[in-house]
């Protein structure tokens, strides 16, 4: 089965259409690029945003993940790493919150359009942070969690865990972290921290059996890391690599577990819940 038969995948946009997506929820003011300072021109802006000067917001990956949580009705994220993904995840919660809530009130599930970040920079996590509080108000609904990450194996294979994982069941899970170059240790002299090895994250194989069937997963590159995932799952899941967005995308196909999560799967294809 095809990516785009399990869940919604957002139509494709230029740079330019993407800007207007922002501009919709009145977000491209945010979206300023780092090394610059916005301009109140819109056409002045519009050319800033979608040049391709670095440390500067991917508009057309922010408005994949933003659409994506929307149009699937994401309840609870975990995130691998930080950055604008994180404000922009948040938000998208936020919409789910307001949009349906009182539907949600049916389904039992705990940390309900909730963002759980886990990152092993404290830098970039006080970034997010304060970004993320600025925009979004000191009460929000993200959490942070900081955790180193070390080298470690996985059914004998080398790879990377963190030492710490939230308690969360999360049915979107977004996967652009951790930072290859500050992992701890080595497995017999062997560490990814050298700029031709890859991320290899082995978390969320630890937690699959736990995973509801309708989780989504997309991991922002890291083709490598998500081949060493599809090699290892041993639920059904259905994998589909972007090769134009250089995006990898999972949805855990299983069948349903019982009542409670047939309901949750109603909640997510917008059929009406019975209570």
């Amino acid at each position: 089965m095809k990516i785009s038969k399990a869940i919604k995948i957002p139509k494709k946009l230029s740079n330019n259409q993407a800007v207007d997506y922002f501009e919709s929820w009145g977000l491209i003011n945010i979206l300023k690029n780092t090394q610059n300072t916005y301009s109140k021109n819109k056409e002045v802006y519009r050319k800033l945003i979608t040049s391709k000067l670095p440390y500067g917001p991917e508009l057309n990956d922010l408005y994949r993940l933003h659409s994506t949580i929307i149009l699937n009705k994401r309840l609870t994220v975990l995130e691998f790493g930080s950055g604008w993904s994180s404000l922009i995840i948040a938000h998208a919660l936020n919409v789910n919150k307001k949009k349906y809530e009182k539907q949600s009130k049916k389904i039992r599930k705990l940390n309900k359009f909730e963002l759980h970040i886990l990152e092993n920079e404290k830098k970039f996590l006080n970034i997010s942070k304060k970004r993320i509080q600025k925009f979004l108000g000191k009460k929000n609904n993200v959490h942070f969690h900081f955790s180193n990450c070390k080298m470690a194996k996985f059914e004998g294979k080398i790879c990377t865990e963190y030492e710490k994982i939230p308690l969360i069941n999360p049915d979107f899970i977004y996967l652009d972290g951790p930072d290859q170059l500050n992992i701890k240790n080595s497995i017999n002299g062997f560490s990814i921290k050298h700029h031709d090895m890859m991320p290899m994250v082995s978390d969320i194989l630890k937690i699959e059996s736990f995973l509801i069937p309708g989780t989504i997963i997309i991991a922002d590159g890291r083709t490598a890391n998500s081949l060493f995932l599809k090699n290892h799952f041993v639920r059904n899941w259905i994998y589909e690599y972007d090769k134009k967005n250089d995006q990898n995308i999972f949805f855990l196909n299983d069948t349903s577990l019982g009542p409670i999560n047939d309901r949750q799967k109603k909640f997510y294809l917008n059929v009406k819940i019975i209570s």
